[in-house]
């Protein structure tokens, strides 16, 4: 068989930035040019939308991709919010801003991402979800939402596996750079906020090669000041003799994030035969968050416009989290004669430091008499005027808090495939293996500051008027005067610290993680005629490693706890094209994914009756999945589709209560995780683009595209009743996983000019699940629709103006208990504005 050669990559993103400055030209310019009339039908929006469906259209697998200049267009501040746009894909938002990634509706836990092949750990200390909001946009070249996973992927998922490429110098042909300077204005706060951000390549000759040496590097920036209102009650409602709500509070945040992203590739293309390549990327993200809070606790539960005796409180919460991924990615690739080979070795690393002020709270003297409130979604407090004054309130308790979380991943992966005809039809055998280790490990320091009065601190030291920083603005009603971060922090400076070190919740909270992974795979590709089948079997075997502290009515215990299992997940792969523009897929694979690092922790808290602790010996989420789907391309920009899916989950993971049973027969309180019967999960995916480019001027420039996804699940819980001891069982909804998602895009384009409007719709979701027996209290996220907007106009060949309207609907978040009805918690964003300047050249 003759040797192949390596395909070169297409420049994409050139021609987009070539017809980007082609369509600013002058009319007459134009029209003296056929080649350039060409690349005028490809610019701006339809032109990212169709490299992403050619990308989805060749894939062995169900995905879903954006391209960098997709990505661009989005009014999106990070990946994440780049991501929702796709089919089937949601997120989680904190303080507005889009986080966690959920893919057909199931919770961001349960998917994994990867950055130019290696997997990303993630920063929080509980959380194998990567916190997506940590990559600025602009460092990422295409994003793909990989849903059926083929033997040679990691198992890892079962949502999807989420795939970032940063860019590389063989995307663009030469020299390439663009420079952006944008300012934002949050309509909420009234702050202005900065970022900027720009990218560059070139191709070099290295011996006797031509273009065969690339560097590319990307870099962004950008400080956001915000805030957001917020009243809030926790659920805490009494269900029996009302409903009847026992306290609720206001909450103020002022909230600055900085985003500082780099990436430095490296590729060298030696020979028609070879390629390799260096990637490297970091990310730092830094969080800086002031709440302020004001509080009562009704001294007998009340219904809406009741009243009765209340105790106030005020609370100060200032810290800076910041998180940063660091990682490095070098490979290649050889042909030889009909094999394959290609290698790849993975470092990532991922931190988070959180320290700061974790409460500094203030009580009233006295009770507020006549104390009530109207409205269950949306309490609104009627209470006296002393609690929106500092006068009456005191120092109660304080705490300081310190916490380093580190996650590292290193693995090596190594492919071999060969090519041959198989009675005269194409055909491919490919196997390898893949080692992965990972250590996640948990530091916490924390000091506990209360009865100062004992180290001879007066009641006039003590009161709040002297730790005051003027009134609140908050936008949900009178809030009164807030709390000074650095008045209190003074106070607290004037002690002696290791006075008020925490070792029973500084020890508790520390952990050590290890987690091996040894992999192998083999699969077989065939194509016969229109029929591409890939059929394959992969084998992975897992050893994981606890090491902690518990507390056992005031003495402390180590724990070492060891668990090691392996998993065989066949898997396989039907493509069929029924036409030139028409294929049918099904998939039928397997997923493995492992427990939450919380959930895994291995720490313990027993005092008295009460107890809580993880669950080391939890045994992985295990699924049979099926796919089975229809695609239809409709030209430029244009595809229709639908996928029908089901997952088979078995080992779930849930928090319970295991008082009554077994060895805690004796306690009030068991609060742990356990394993899930069983999980069902099916739904339909449904997806359509299309630009109307034959329409007469100016119609010809609309694009329209949409998709919406349905999911349902039935999943089973139980627990043993402490009283007779038998076991309950309470059927429920997968955790994080909306019935129903959904996106809408109009948009419309011509040589100059780029309008787009984008509508993002997420229904309501179980975030989390009370005792078996205490639905009332299960808590839920409501739905949520978001609409943003963006325009673009290009004032020159190489210069761009841009304008973007998030949340032009001033959605907010709300969370109910058990009924829609029923606060636990409300807040408010407001919309956000950004005009931009961008500078591109080639």
């Amino acid at each position: 068989m003759q040797q192949r050669r390596l395909a070169a990559r297409p420049g994409r993103f050139r021609l987009s930035a070539l017809a980007l400055a082609i369509a600013a030209a002058p009319v007459g310019a134009v029209e003296e040019n056929v080649v350039a009339l060409e690349h005028i039908e490809v610019v701006g929006q339809a032109a990212s939308i169709d490299a992403a469906l050619n990308d989805q259209r060749d894939s062995d697998s169900v995905q879903s991709t954006v391209h960098a200049d997709g990505v661009a267009q989005l009014p999106d501040e990070n990946v994440a919010e780049a991501a929702q746009r796709l089919p089937g894909v949601s997120i989680e938002r904190d303080q507005n801003e889009g986080r966690f990634v959920s893919v057909r509706g199931l919770g961001p836990d349960l998917n994994s991402v990867t950055i130019n092949g290696t997997l990303v750990p993630a920063p929080e200390s509980g959380r194998r979800a990567v916190a997506l909001d940590v990559l600025p946009a602009e460092l990422v070249q295409s994003l793909s939402v990989v849903k059926t996973l083929t033997p040679d992927m990691d198992a890892n998922s079962l949502g999807g596996t989420i795939e970032v490429e940063s860019l590389s110098a063989f995307d663009h042909d030469g020299l390439f750079y663009t420079l952006s300077s944008e300012a934002s204005h949050d309509e909420n706060t009234g702050e202005n906020s900065p970022k900027f951000s720009g990218a560059i390549s070139q191709r070099f000759s290295l011996g006797d090669g031509i273009d065969n040496f690339g560097v590319a590097a990307a870099y962004s920036w950008s400080d956001r000041d915000f805030g957001s209102d917020n009243v809030e009650t926790g659920g805490d409602w009494d269900f029996e003799d009302g409903p009847r709500l026992e306290g609720a509070e206001l909450r103020d945040y002022e909230i600055s994030r900085e985003r500082t992203g780099f990436g430095l590739n490296f590729d060298y293309r030696p020979d028609d035969y070879s390629s390799y390549y260096l990637r490297t990327l970091y990310s730092r993200y830094a969080d800086s968050e002031t709440r302020n809070a004001a509080g009562v606790e009704f001294a007998d539960p009340l219904a809406p416009g009741g009243s009765g005796e209340a105790e106030g409180w005020r609370e100060l919460k200032d810290r800076t989290e910041i998180q940063t991924i660091r990682s490095y990615v070098l490979g290649g690739e050889r042909l030889l004669g009909p094999w394959t080979l290609k290698g790849q070795v993975g470092y990532s690393r991922s931190s988070e430091n959180s320290r700061g002020l974790g409460s500094a709270v203030f009580e009233s003297d006295e009770e507020f008499e006549d104390a009530g409130f109207t409205s269950r979604a949306k309490p609104h407090l009627n209470i006296g005027s002393g609690f929106f004054s500092a006068d009456g309130f005191s120092f109660d308790e304080a705490e300081m808090a310190r916490e380093r979380t580190t996650d590292t991943e290193r693995n090596l992966k190594l492919d071999l495939a060969r090519d041959y005809e198989l009675s005269g039809h194409a055909a491919q055998v490919k196997f390898g293996g893949k080692l992965s280790r990972r250590d996640k490990d948990n530091d916490t320091d924390i000091w506990t500051y209360e009865d100062l009065d004992e180290y001879g601190l007066s009641d006039a030291q003590l009161a709040m008027s002297g730790y005051t920083s003027g009134t609140v603005h908050y936008g949900l009603g009178n809030f009164g005067p807030g709390l000074s971060a650095s008045r209190i922090r003074a106070l607290l400076g004037g002690l002696d610290r290791d006075d008020f070190y925490d070792e029973e919740e500084s020890r508790v909270n520390d952990y050590d993680m290890k987690e091996d992974i040894d992999a192998a795979y083999l699969m077989h590709s065939l194509d016969i005629g229109d029929l591409r089948i890939i059929a394959g079997m992969r084998y992975e075997r897992t050893r994981f490693e606890a090491r902690g502290s518990g507390i056992r009515d005031g003495d402390f215990e180590s724990i070492d706890e060891r668990n090691t299992y392996d998993h065989w997940l066949p898997g396989l792969h039907l493509r069929y094209r029924l036409g030139e523009n028409t294929q049918v897929r099904a998939a039928i694979t397997n997923s493995v994914v492992r427990p939450t690092f919380g959930q895994l922790a291995p720490g313990f808290v027993i005092d008295g009756d009460e107890a809580s602790f993880g669950n080391p010996n939890l045994s992985p989420l295990e699924s049979r999945n099926f796919d089975l789907g229809i695609e239809h391309y409709l030209g430029r920009a244009g595809v229709v589709s639908a996928f029908l899916f089901y997952k088979d989950i078995d080992n779930f993971a849930y928090n319970t209560d295991l008082a009554g049973s077994g060895v805690w027969a004796d306690f009030s309180e068991a609060n742990t995780y356990a394993n899930g019967d069983r999980a069902d999960l099916w739904g339909l995916e449904l997806a359509w683009s299309q630009k109307f480019d034959w329409l007469p001027a100016p119609w010809n420039g609309l694009l329209v595209g949409g998709n919406l996804t349905f999911t349902h699940s039935e999943a089973s819980i139980s627990s043993r009743d402490p009283d007779s001891g038998r076991k309950r069982h309470r059927d429920i909804d997968l955790p994080n996983q909306s019935k129903r998602v959904g996106n809408l895009m109009l948009g419309w384009e011509d040589d100059r000019l780029s309008l787009r409007l984008s509508l993002n719709y997420k229904s309501d979701y179980l975030q989390e699940v009370a005792g078996i027996d205490d639905e009332d209290h299960d808590l839920y996220v409501d739905d949520q629709t978001f609409v943003d907007f963006s325009a673009r106009y290009s004032l020159t060949p190489n210069l761009q103006l841009s304008f973007e309207a998030q949340n032009l609907t001033d959605e907010h978040y709300y969370v109910y208990s058990g009924h829609r009805s029923f606060n636990a918690q409300y807040e408010e964003y407001g919309p956000t504005y950004k005009v931009g300047l961008t500078l591109v050249n080639f």
